[in-house]
């Protein structure tokens, strides 16, 4: 019986020791609490906004987006482009130069053979990736003229390629890899999904606990130099606010991401620094305009104005998310592609229930609700089990209620589930629906309000929920992709939201920059919206 005893105590020894590690009083430690576990470290398999910051530690990309929304040089010695070469004339070419003292954690030279295995690995049938968007509509060749060379050649000039190519699938090394594709004929299976052993950043990793926690530690050859820290400490906690608050109140961790409003109020109230980081997300209400699934009320652009012009936004910012943010004006609120001295519908209901009574949709039987010609002015609002969003629904169902709309709200585990599995946005089972969504931050491009993309039995992974099709804006999309100036681009992209705008298809509810919060133990952190972890190589800790 003590012997048993003695046994069960050990265990519970050893499992203490492994969920709640100590650290060297002589180290300097950052500790982040994580709410989601990631999945996996292979980007080829990556899914999860958490499992991508840590691969940008430990595998880094060609270039990083910095906090400023600018790409940095890692693994290439320049950003391609028109002037220097790197991006061909007709927009058709893009060609990579890489640094001569690149290394593999384990020591071997990081090569254009890298990137070509990389390519290899992620269009391979026997992997089965995230997704081959848009190495399989876009790129038509990845060559290596020589070790230190990559050349990727377009189907068509692409001008989204700074998010989109190497920057999401960075290289992987062949020399530890390709023997393991050989032997299973896939890399599903790969312990260096977890291990990342080699890797190429300026960490490694050093212990991985599942559901406990992931630890780095700086890697001996990264050409960049040493981190300053001699630890990153990932904690898994759980995904209800609470954990990450007491966590960060109680200096067990330094750095939390994706707060809510609340909790970075109360946050910073006990000594925590606040970061607001723009991502690319914008809090919207998108109106379903499919004539085959919507309320007839939603085709006409006056009664849809009439809704935004009823809807006081501002109260939300205040009373829901504390003055943390701002009433979006734009898809690409936050970024230099929104047009010119962007505006907001005003709050004006008296104005709206006059729009209302012009469109024609009047309360003709007493009932309280508009209607015309036989249908009443009855709107499903759906959104996510977000509690914030339920709370929007909520100010909204009584707001409406006052000038004769009536809301009828949903909120869906499976929101964003695509049309062939039955999601309720991509089906159209919706008049209103709100969510975050963002482009290939920081580029503006989106596939979400193109004519080709509305879903149907025939294309049911289309993004186009809304059901909007306006020839003028696809060929404004179609001439955008192919436009390399970045200045003409710009140009065409806050045409592109000046016609979102005017058509009322998409408006902004809040700007949804992201909020961290720091210790102040720790120095130099600077999130990108991008690549939050962009510059982790230069944190330091206050002893």
């Amino acid at each position: 019986m003590k012997h048993r005893l003695f046994l069960v105590l050990t265990l519970v020894l050893m499992l203490a020791l492994v969920v709640a590690p100590t650290f060297a009083q002589d180290k300097k430690v950052v500790t982040i609490s994580y709410t989601q576990e990631p999945s996996t470290l292979n980007p080829l398999y990556i899914t999860q906004w958490f499992a991508s910051n840590v691969d940008d530690m430990v595998l880094t990309p060609p270039w990083f987006i910095d906090d400023q929304q600018v790409a940095v040089p890692v693994q290439v010695t320049e950003i391609p482009s028109t002037e220097n070469g790197g991006i061909s004339a007709d927009g058709t070419v893009m060609t990579m130069k890489l640094r001569d003292d690149l290394k593999w954690s384990d020591g071997e030279p990081i090569t254009s053979k890298d990137y070509l295995f990389t390519y290899e690995m992620l269009m391979s049938d026997k992997n089965t990736v995230a997704s081959r968007s848009p190495w399989d509509t876009k790129v038509k060749t990845v060559t290596a003229p020589d070790d230190k060379t990559v050349v990727v050649t377009f189907n068509e000039p692409f001008a989204p390629w700074l998010t989109s190519l190497f920057t999401s699938a960075p290289a992987m090394p062949e020399h530890t890899l390709r023997p393991v594709f050989d032997k299973d004929g896939t890399l599903d299976n790969a312990d260096w999904n977890r291990t990342i052993n080699p890797g190429s950043g300026a960490f490694k990793v050093e212990q991985w606990e599942s559901g406990s926690f992931l630890s780095l530690v700086p890697s001996d050859n990264f050409w960049g130099g040493k981190p300053k820290v001699d630890q990153v400490f990932f904690r898994i906690v759980a995904d209800d606010g609470t954990s990450q608050n007491a966590a960060l109140e109680a200096g067990d961790a330094d750095i939390g991401p994706f707060l809510s409003a609340a909790d970075a109020v109360e946050l910073e109230k006990k000594g925590l620094v606040i970061s607001q980081v723009s991502s690319g997300y914008n809090e919207g209400w998108y109106f379903n305009v499919n004539p085959k699934t919507t309320n007839p009320a939603m085709l006409d652009v006056n009664v849809r104005k009439a809704l935004v012009m009823a809807f006081d936004r501002q109260k939300i910012v205040t009373d829901l998310l504390f003055d943390k943010t701002r009433v979006a004006t734009s898809y690409w609120d936050g970024s230099i592609y929104t047009r010119p001295d962007p505006k907001a519908y005003p709050y004006d209901p008296e104005a709206a229930a006059k729009m209302l009574d012009d469109a024609g949709w009047k309360d003709t039987n007493g009932d309280g609700t508009r209607d015309k010609d036989g249908t009443e002015l009855v709107l499903r609002f759906v959104a996510s089990q977000r509690q914030i969003r339920k709370d929007v629904q909520a100010v909204v169902q009584q707001a409406f209620a006052k000038i004769g709309v009536k809301v009828v709200t949903s909120n869906y585990d499976n929101f964003f589930d695509s049309y062939g599995a039955g999601g309720p946005m991509a089906t159209g089972a919706y008049e209103i629906g709100e969510y975050s969504s963002a482009p290939l931050f920081p580029d503006p491009h989106t596939l979400d309000f193109l004519c080709s993309e509305i879903p149907s039995d025939e294309k049911p992974e289309g993004s186009n929920w809304t059901g909007y099709c306006d020839k003028d804006l696809d060929a404004l999309f179609q001439e955008e992709l192919k436009t390399t100036d970045h200045d003409a681009r710009v140009k065409l992209f806050q045409q592109i939201d000046q016609k979102l705008n005017d058509a009322v298809i998409w408006t902004g509810v809040w700007y949804d920059a992201d909020l961290w919060a720091t210790t102040k133990r720790v120095e130099n952190t600077k999130y990108s919206g991008a690549d939050p972890f962009w510059n982790a190589i230069n944190w330091d800790v206050t002893k």
